[in-house]
Parts: C-alpha cells; structure tokens; sequence
C-alpha cells in the first residue's frame, strides 16, 4: 500500500494497546485517536505474539523452535523495526513470509539480514507468491518512474519532474532487499514448531498478495486486504487493481471465524463478531462499487457519467475502517473501468486525441486570451466550482508552459484544489502541481 508517513519518535508517544483501541473504535463507529500508526514500537498481541507498527507492520510468532515474521516494513524504517523485535525476542528468524511485494513490506528485509550476520544467525528462509519476483524485477525496470510517483504521491520531487542524465537512477527497491527464496502458487503450508501457517494467494491490491490462517491461534495475517482506510484499489498511478477478487478473497476470510486479525497497517482486531464487520464492509463496499460499474458499462454508459453516477453512501465512509483518506471510491471506478473496458473512455474525440498544446490554443483563443480564460479560472473557484477552475488554468499553461504569470494562478488553483480533498493520493498529485508552477514562478 505504501502508507509513507513520517514515523513517530516512539520515545515521545504512549502508544495504546492495538487491540484495546480497535476494541474502542469498532465499538463506536468512529476513531478519537490515530488508527494507523507508524511508532516503531512493538506490542505483545498474545503470549509469543507481536506486532511492530510502522509503515507496513512485522508481525513475529514465537514458534517454540525460533521466531516466524510476517513482512518487515520499509528500508526507511528497517532498522527500528529490527530493534523493538529485538527488544523483545533474540531468537533466530527461521522464516520470513511477504503478504505481497511493495516496497514498505520488504525493504525492512535487509536490515533483518543485516541482524541475522550479526547474531551468527542463518539468513531467513524467504516466502512469497511467485509473482513477487516479476514485481522485483518491473521494480527494476521502472526504478526512476517508480521513485518520482512516490514523490508526487508524497511529496518531494515537483510533478513531472525527470531525472537528469548527471544524476543517479534511484534504487526505487534496494540491491539488499532479500529475495524470495520459496514460493507460492495457490496455497501452502508451513510448519514451524508448534504454529501453522496456511497460505493463501488472491489477487486484490496486488496480483502477487498472500493472506495466511493461523488455525492454533484463530488468526488471519490479511497483509492489505485490510488497510483500515477505504481498501487501494483505485490508485491513479500504480498498476490495475482487482477490486472483486479482493472482495472474494474477504469473503472466504469472514468464513473461518477468526478471533484475531492482523493487518499490515492499522489497528489488530479480537474478536470474532467485530472482525466479521470489518471484512464484510470492505468486502461490501468493493462488491457494491463492481456490481454498480459494470451494470452501467453493460448499457453503454460512459466512463464520465458512471464516475459521476456510482458514489459509496457517506455513512459508509464515515467509518474508520472505509475512511477515504488514501484512496477514494471515485478512483476505484475509474480501476474498474479499466479492468473491463481498457483505456478508452468512450469519447471519440479522445480516442486519438490532438496534442494538448492546441487543443489548448485553440480554446485560449476562443476564451479571450490566456488573461481571460486565467481570471476566469479564479471566479470559478470563487464560486466553488474546482473541477472546472482546474482544466482551464491547465489550458492557460499548456499553451504555454512559460507563462509565469498563469502558473502563479495555477498555484493558486490547486492549492484551493487540495484544500477540499479527503485522500492522500488526490491531495499529493495536486500538491505536485503546485510545486511544479511554483517552481516556475520563484525561477528568476
């Protein structure tokens, strides 16, 4: 999922028990406290049970024989991750299982690794669905395109904005990442002393994801089929997602009766009545949003009138666990879409479109000139009409993309834009817009 937050000094904070809080949360329907929390601290969840909270979670079982991890956060955050888990248990890690390939999951590996030589330790055998390595490997491919969508996404590196020729190609994944060194199809089963894991492969965010059962504790180790924020199966820059097979895979989940659950971010549940809630609203809301799409797409609607017709009731999304704060519903149509239909959105104009500069021109002209079409831009957004505002002020700079006087409105726009929106994704990319004109604006 890739929930970059900045982490909490955990020398600063006073983390409440995870299962306490979501005890509290799903009781109330609404969330007084953070719920996904990136602290580095750990949290015995059960006896030889714990989890590490930071951008993706670890989650160690104590096995009787040596220590069983489950994911191992980011490169960023490796390094304390490995220290809480050490702080509470020194046996050696047998085995290392990824809930699926993205980066804020595995990249924590290498500090593991690291651990493990200095202990005198044999390396983690490493677990994943087979697709993990061709995801390693587009990682590798698109290291530099990968590295400037997370910084859009997250803020840094302005929108747009390319690596030049005198600058090294980021290391998106890491040479030191541990690679897996046993794989999973359909499903598997590991033994480690007195646990066992059975794994399970469902597309959802990913088409490489994992979900384990653990039957001698009633657990299900969901990795982010579970996110406690609306599910990430919409994200605008990433790679499709499988918003019904996800769904599918929640549903087979509900039907073990877990008493706990373990997600990669946010909060650890218990019990079995208040974890059958939580996986049959995301699996509701993902089912309503397929069911809903695809009837339209099978009268010939189009894309435009189907993202503005399918919208998730707003008391849905009010609770914590379908919060839209780093997806939205919106997106996950337009996934949908895609899934289904391809690219095209049914616009015969776009199908082989003009190059945006004139198209841009042409509708500068008619508006007047770039002035006017710019002052216009600002009264719309006077007037609450942001949509509109934004792809006229795109007109004015598109062309021409020198105008410093239309990228200080385009600023300006966006940052009235940004205001408004609820999910990271939305607020990031017109944040990279922002900082692009900007840029443009201070050059003297």
């Amino acid at each position: 999922m890739s929930l970059h937050m900045k982490p909490v000094d955990p020398t600063q904070v006073k983390t409440p028990d995870p299962l306490e809080l979501s005890a509290r949360v799903i009781a109330a329907r609404a969330a007084d406290e953070p719920t996904n929390r990136t602290s580095n601290t750990l949290s015995e969840l059960d006896d030889g049970l714990a989890v590490v909270e930071s951008f993706s979670h670890l989650y160690a079982f104590d096995s009787g024989e040596s220590l069983v991890c489950f994911d191992a956060s980011s490169a960023l955050t490796g390094a304390a991750v490995t220290e809480a888990l050490r702080s509470w248990r020194t046996a050696p890690i047998s085995d290392l299982v990824y809930t699926h390939g993205h980066v804020d999951h595995v990249g924590g590996s290498a500090a593991l690794a690291a651990d493990a030589r200095d202990r005198g330790h044999r390396l983690p055998e490493v677990t994943a669905h087979e697709a993990v390595a061709d995801r390693f490997d587009r990682y590798r491919r698109t290291s530099g395109y990968n590295t400037v969508i997370n910084q859009r996404q997250f803020g840094g590196r302005p929108a747009g904005a390319v690596v030049s020729g005198d600058e090294p190609m980021p290391d998106f994944l890491g040479d030191d990442t541990l690679a897996p060194t046993r794989t999973v199809s359909v499903r598997s089963r590991l033994v480690v002393g007195d646990h066992t894991f059975e794994m399970h492969h469902a597309r959802g965010e990913t088409d490489d994801h994992l979900w384990t059962w653990v039957p001698e504790r009633r657990a299900l180790i969901t990795g982010d089929f579970v996110c406690w924020v609306f599910p990430n199966a919409g994200n605008p820059q990433k790679v499709q997602r499988y918003p019904a097979e996800w769904a599918a895979a929640l549903r087979e989940m509900q039907s073990y009766g877990a008493e706990l659950l373990l997600p990669a971010h946010g909060l650890a549940i218990r019990g079995r009545a208040a974890i059958d809630e939580v996986l049959g609203d995301v699996a509701g809301v993902l089912e309503f949003l397929v069911t809903e799409t695809l009837e339209r797409m099978n009268v010939g609607m189009p894309l435009h009138q189907i993202v503005a017709e399918v919208t998730v009731p707003d008391e849905l999304l009010a609770r914590p666990w379908l919060a839209p704060v780093y997806d939205e519903p919106e997106f996950v149509v337009r996934n949908i879409w895609r899934l289904y239909g391809g690219w095209w959105d049914q616009d015969p104009a776009w199908l082989k479109p003009a190059p945006r500069a004139d198209l841009a021109r042409e509708m500068v002209n008619l508006a007047g000139g770039p002035i006017a079409m710019a002052e216009r831009a600002q009264r719309l957004v006077d007037e609450g009409d942001l949509r509109v505002a934004c792809h006229l002020i795109e007109m004015v700079v598109q062309a021409d993309p020198d105008d410093r006087a239309a990228h200080e409105v385009r600023a300006e726009v966006y940052r009235a834009r940004r205001r408004t929106e609820l999910s990271l994704m939305a607020k990031g990319i017109f944040s990279g817009a922002i900082r692009e004109s900007q840029a443009i604006v201070d050059e003297t």
